[in-house]
């Protein structure tokens, strides 16, 4: 017999564990005073939001599944957030909670939040439970939720008299088989090849690539698909990474901060292979103007995204991988797509995105930079706002993980705890944080978290002074009435220092590039607070309400 928290410590390696982000507390003792002897690590974050951000973080950058930990009642409610922002971008993360013991649930015992039921809209699945000799087969069984399908984030709530509660230790089945849970994987070969049929009698393809394609690792079968056929390619945010930056045929981001001529090319085509993407707002615009010349073919393993904000003309629900896969079979290399080509070659040269020459700190020239030092050798996260948009605009991708970043959620803070998790995913290339004077000061703690366990993540903030984003929408649509957006002057270097972390004031352009490269030499983590224009904007930008060809601050139609 052995107590619920030591069968719980005991079955996170076999899901494949080895690192746990989390903060503890009076419930879950039991299971804390059992890692202080298991071979797991644990890294003590200064706040749970921070623990579950790190999870999504490590779960993003590795393709496993991340864990946190926190006890109940505010440990657990601080976990919301990370939850939600994992659930919106499909992050595969297993958060375990304490709970009051079973006896006080439902009476507001101290410390006491209902948080299965809090957390039911933002999981796929989630645990209340009510005995310790379920614990094993709760935990494979959320690991396999987690990181099937459409990945996301599984909740398991264990109370104290569970964790102290003694029981057998079942062995468990080889494969876990849940009722009603059942993903589909395979493409139906009818879907398949009407999609073919459209790609072999289309004038103006055009791939539209998100997120699913590198949650399925299909990242290769995508670049052979577009190669083979001589499609081109448009990533969402969260697909940036799935086809090289410098390759041909890669039209870069669309949508809101998209290229003009990734929008432009939507607007355009006769045909359009979604294939990952949920079609949301962000991507869209106005939804009724969105590739309205094309055919849509749908590609994704939730059945629930199909249809739902677009009509589709062929729908396969299906892993991307196994999809693509098939689609290759019956396909064969063409030139029919040279005049499309040819125009979108055009759009590239006339409707480049542009960075200023004129002797002040431009964010832009710090991303490209950046690119330029480590020529895609590293991990880039951000966090949400300007610094976001700038460095998926002009960071160049050469690997699918290799950009982490909050998109269906926006949570600023997310970034550097995430890319605390991505360090102990990919402790092998750098890891950088790209972050806002305002999003930093979210989780601003965790330098204490970084210092405390060495990790040698790089901190690049792109200090304006204010809110940037919100600022930038007051200043084109509220007549520049900058209400409460702007942020009183703060030293980071001293912040840094304090937490026995090396930092950097960076002022100039000449002083750009000597700074990244002395961040890199170092082993350990590195701040540097780079002081840029205080009113840059994102441009290109699609106004709210708007067809993303109408768009602000880019080139003249040519």
């Amino acid at each position: 017999m052995k107590p619920g928290a030591k069968i719980l410590v005991e079955s996170l390696p076999r899901e494949g564990t080895e690192i746990i982000f989390g903060y503890p507390g009076g419930v879950v003792l039991p299971i804390y005073d059992e890692l202080y002897d298991s071979s797991l690590r644990h890294i003590l974050v200064r706040h749970e939001q921070a623990a579950a951000h790190a999870a999504d973080g490590y779960a993003r950058a590795s393709g496993r599944v991340g864990v946190c930990l926190a006890t109940s009642g505010p440990g657990a409610c601080n976990l919301v957030t990370g939850i939600a922002t994992a659930y919106m971008d499909s992050a595969p993360i297993v958060a375990i909670t304490g709970q009051v013991p079973t006896n006080l649930l439902g009476n507001d015992a101290f410390q006491e939040s209902d948080i299965t039921g809090i957390t039911m809209p933002i999981t796929k699945h989630n645990y209340l439970v009510k005995s310790a000799a379920d614990i094993s087969r709760v935990v494979q069984e959320a690991f396999y939720i987690a990181g099937t399908g459409r990945k996301g984030p599984v909740l398991i709530d264990i109370p104290k008299d569970v964790s102290t509660g003694l029981a057998e230790d079942t062995p468990l089945p080889e494969k876990v088989t849940l009722r009603g849970y059942n993903p589909t994987y395979k493409g139906h070969k009818r879907q398949i090849d009407k999609a073919v049929e459209l790609i072999v009698h289309a004038e103006r393809p055009l791939i539209y690539a998100g997120g699913g394609v590198i949650a399925s690792n299909a990242s290769a079968e995508l670049v052979s698909l577009a190669t083979l056929v001589g499609i081109p390619v448009t990533t969402t945010l969260m697909g940036i990474g799935c086809i090289p930056c410098d390759h041909p045929l890669n039209l870069g981001m669309l949508g809101m901060h998209g290229t003009e001529y990734a929008n432009f090319a939507v607007m355009e085509s006769d045909l359009l292979i979604a294939i990952g993407a949920r079609f949301d707002d962000r991507v869209t615009g106005k939804i009724d103007t969105f590739a309205p010349h094309a055919k849509i073919v749908h590609i994704d393993i939730d059945p629930a995204e199909i249809g739902k904000n677009k009509r589709i003309d062929v729908p396969i629900v299906g892993d991307v991988k196994a999809v693509l896969q098939d689609m290759l079979s019956g396909l064969k290399k063409n030139n029919a797509y040279e005049p499309w080509l040819k125009k979108i070659k055009h759009w590239k040269q006339h409707h480049p995105l542009r960075v200023k020459d004129d002797g002040r700190l431009h964010p832009q020239y710090i991303v490209r930079a950046l690119s330029e030092l480590v020529k895609g050798e590293a991990v880039i996260v951000s966090e949400v706002g300007q610094n976001q948009m700038w460095t998926a605009q002009h960071f160049c991708f050469h690997h699918p993980r290799t950009w982490i970043t909050s998109g269906g959620l926006g949570t600023m803070g997310y970034g550097f705890p995430a890319a605390m998790g991505a360090h102990f995913a990919r402790p092998d290339v750098p890891v950088f944080d790209i972050a806002g004077d305002g999003s930093i000061q979210m989780n601003i703690q965790e330098m204490s978290t970084v210092a405390a366990n060495k990790i040698p993540v790089k901190v690049a903030i792109l200090n304006n002074m204010y809110l940037g984003m919100v600022r930038q929408w007051q200043e084109l649509f509220f007549d520049r009435r900058y209400s409460f957006t702007e942020l009183p002057p703060v030293d980071f270097v001293k912040i840094a220092n304090a937490y026995g972390i090396d930092g950097m004031r960076v002022d100039s352009p000449d002083d750009v590039v000597p700074a990244l490269k002395a961040s890199l030499d170092c082993n350990g983590p590195v701040v540097m607070d780079f002081r840029i224009e205080r009113e840059e904007n994102v441009f290109p930008m699609v106004p709210a309400g708007a067809a993303i060809n109408e768009m602000i601050g880019g080139h003249p139609r040519s």
